[in-house]
């Protein structure tokens, strides 16, 4: 097993519950990411997120960045812990949104400027730019940028407002495989570039956001002693990976593994019955 070892608190979702009209969506939600280190390496954090469609994710998804106050419960991002706020966790959405009147590097400097003077967003776009191999696409308009180009841009981008947080929804879906590829080795570089980025995938592709994770986290309902189904999806205990003790990640080919296979095996029969 790789050695590794925790440290404080970087995500902590605290009893997070959420209605809407009185209907409950979410229900009891208590999850934690804490800063993983390896020695010599700098090791920043992977969450695969996943859930049935119409479970909840985007609203959690919302709730986790900040853009949605929940019903009940609080969620805390940082070291030292802080309620979250909009801007603290990037959210990239599957059509990697840019502004498409203005080129690569002004779309970095508008999300830089948010916390940045002018001199200082100029020096950190330029920077994300060339940490992201975009650097001599920098006068290009996104329609002049290929789909993987793009979709460095977006994560460049929100970590330019967001610091080390960042939701990545869907960032597999409708790829081929040598992109697939591309993309795995993007999130693997984001959190290469810190120890505190933390980067949370929402998919449906179950083996691919697997094997670059070290925690998984399953939305689903709970049922009662009966065997009913409990308002509201939530993740429980039981749904709640570290793929880290299991000695299940960072490592090349794991998708080989008898022990991996038989995880997604797994994970593919708990939501069925979900």
């Amino acid at each position: 097993m790789t050695e590794f070892s925790y440290k404080e608190p970087l995500l902590t979702l605290s009893n997070v519950s959420q209605q809407f009209a009185g209907e409950v969506v979410l229900r009891d939600i208590s999850v934690q990411v804490r800063d993983v280190v390896r020695p010599g390496v700098q090791q920043g954090q992977v969450v695969g997120f996943y859930g049935r469609s119409g479970m909840g994710k985007s609203v959690l998804s919302r709730i986790i960045s900040g853009l949605l106050v929940p019903t009940t419960g609080t969620v805390q991002v940082g070291s030292p812990a802080r309620p979250v706020c909009p801007g603290d966790v990037g959210f990239v959405q599957q059509r990697y949104p840019l502004f498409n009147h203005r080129t690569l590097l002004d779309n970095l400097l508008v999300a830089a400027a948010r916390k940045h003077p002018p001199a200082e967003a100029l020096a950190r776009a330029e920077s994300f730019l060339e940490r992201f191999g975009l650097a001599p696409h920098r006068r290009k308009y996104p329609a002049m940028l290929s789909g993987g180009q793009r979709q460095r841009a977006a994560i460049a981008q929100q970590l330019l407002c967001s610091e080390h947080f960042i939701i990545l929804d869907e960032p597999f879906s409708g790829l081929d495989i040598a992109m697939i590829d591309e993309v795995k080795k993007i999130i693997l570089e984001v959190t290469a570039l810190d120890e505190l980025n933390t980067v949370v995938i929402v998919s449906h592709d179950l083996s691919t956001t697997t094997a670059i994770s070290d925690t998984l986290w399953l939305l689903a309902p709970e049922r009662d002693a009966a065997g009913q189904c409990l308002p509201g999806a939530t993740i429980n205990q039981k749904h709640q990976y570290n793929l880290a003790q299991m000695g299940l990640a960072w490592q090349p080919g794991i998708e080989a593994k008898p022990e991996f296979v038989e995880l997604i095996q797994h994970l593919k029969n708990e939501i069925r019955q979900s």
